[in-house]
């Protein structure tokens, strides 16, 4: 069982990884492509790449989430305890999200408006959708009932999506309360490059029913089989969506599929289940835990290289510059981020929990040395 546990963390930290690869890949050739480079398939391959990365980090949230309700249950940790400790923690994430637009703002002066203080980003909804989850956690007992409504959540916001962001707008809120909903942020339409609650909250409680089977005594006993139905369940949900969305019925006076559809909702969520099944034959079958894994290594500190990048890729501290450069030396300039974060990563990994120790050594008296 220590063995499976150990596994489990692997696979899923080599997820998280992969995420902030993508996502990498994606700022980078975004931020520093430039001149014909930057109408080329490989621009749009790379584009199309970094579809996945916000929805892995939710998903997974939604996952992470479950495991750790679900180890302090079996705790005997009483339920309102559960609740508060991990709607506490949605809260600092949320805080941190905050935190990381005050740093943006402070360093884009002058040219920042102060509007961007409020921009809805992806720590925000990660850390509003854990307490939200916290919530939807305290209000059912069994696993069988979170899984239910987990689903039931995930569905119902994806299904609304397309009216949030079009007929059912609440433009009678203030735009930084809007912007939360729909992510219009200040302009007259949602932007999609924003992070609001319809849809991406869906992807954490997608995460969260998906995690509550997945941690389960038989999928805990059984998690090679258990992957590999998330994988086919994956692939059928990537068929149906396609079924969907080829039937003639309309249901929204408004279909964009590409940026509110459920249908691409569903066809995501199916994609991440597939992702489930193949790093978890990765880590077990595969080269993913061959000595040292980068990926590995990124996943265990994704928020803290999430949070260092975007000023050396986007940020007045870029490396190169911004909209310049050839494929190449773009390339170049992710590989260097790249082994930077995870190097970054190492050093956070290293030193977690030992602040106190290292604050210790810095207050160190010195002594003088005695003569003999």
């Amino acid at each position: 069982m220590a063995e499976a546990g150990k596994q489990r963390l692997a696979y899923i930290d080599w997820m998280r990884g992969l995420a902030c690869l993508l996502m990498f890949q994606t700022h980078c050739y975004d931020s520093w492509l430039g001149g014909p480079a930057r109408n080329t398939s490989f621009i749009r391959w790379s584009q199309l790449g970094g579809t996945l990365p916000a929805p892995l980090f939710l998903f997974l949230a939604g996952v992470s989430f479950a495991l750790v309700t679900d180890r302090m249950r079996r705790k005997g940790i009483p339920a309102n305890e559960i609740a508060i400790t991990t709607i506490r923690r949605g809260a600092e994430i949320f805080g941190f999200g905050l935190l990381f637009r005050v740093q943006e703002f402070v360093l884009g002066q002058p040219w920042a408006p102060w509007t961007d203080l409020l921009r809805v980003d992806v720590l925000n909804i990660i850390g509003l959708s854990m307490i939200f989850m916290g919530v939807a956690c305290r209000l059912t007992k069994s696993r069988a009932a979170n899984t239910v409504l987990a689903a039931v959540v995930a569905l119902a916001i994806a299904i609304a999506t397309p009216m949030m962001w079009t007929t059912w707008r609440p433009q009678w809120l203030p735009w930084y309360i809007e912007s939360y909903v729909n992510g219009v942020h200040t302009y007259d339409s949602p932007r999609v490059w924003l992070f609001p609650i319809f849809p991406w909250t869906a992807f954490a409680f997608a995460g969260l029913a998906v995690g509550f089977l997945l941690f389960s005594e038989w999928a805990a006993k059984n998690l090679a089989k258990a992957a590999a139905l998330f994988g086919i369940a994956g692939l059928g949900l990537f068929y149906l969506s396609a079924w969907f969305d080829s039937l003639p019925v309309r249901l929204y006076a408004v279909y964009d599929y590409w940026h509110t559809s459920p249908n691409f909702f569903l066809a995501r969520v199916g994609i991440l289940m597939m992702i489930i099944f193949l790093s978890y034959s990765w880590c077990r079958w595969g080269a993913g835990q061959w000595g040292f894994s980068p990926l590995i290594q990124l996943g265990q500190a994704s928020l803290l290289v999430y949070w260092v990048h975007i000023e050396f890729v986007y940020g007045r501290f870029s490396i190169l510059t911004k909209r310049a450069q050839t494929i190449p030396t773009a390339s170049f300039g992710l590989l260097i981020i790249f082994a930077a974060m995870v190097l970054l990563s190492m050093a956070r990994t290293r030193f977690k929990g030992r602040g106190a120790a290292i604050l210790a050594w810095l207050r160190r008296t010195p002594y003088p040395a005695t003569q003999g």
